[in-house]
């Protein structure tokens, strides 16, 4: 595997217009080299035969049919409120605004 070198780190940081420290370009380097290491792992288990997946396991999308139910009309949801207007809850006002 050929190691990412601090020039292409820099040259990466130029084309991305990030400013980085000498000390930041150093440790980048070295951090670049461990992810592009990890990544070769990946790659030596994932075989040709494996399909891409993007869970371990099936999923599927588990839903109820939509059923109509009767409810309650606006006259019996608000029989309890303390307050309403327009078939509609009344509240008190709390941002100052119309």
């Amino acid at each position: 595997m050929a190691a990412i070198s601090r020039d292409d780190v820099a040259h990466l940081a130029k084309l991305a217009r990030i400013d980085m420290s000498e000390a930041e370009l150093d440790h980048l380097a070295q951090e670049m080299d461990v992810i592009l290491g990890a990544v070769a792992r990946v790659q030596e288990v994932a075989a040709s035969d494996v399909p891409p997946t993007s869970h371990p396991i099936p999923v599927h999308n588990v839903v109820r049919e939509d059923v109509v139910h009767p409810s309650l009309t606006p006259q019996e949801a608000l029989s309890g409120a303390p307050a309403q207007a327009e078939e509609r809850f009344k509240v008190p006002q709390i941002l100052g605004e119309e």
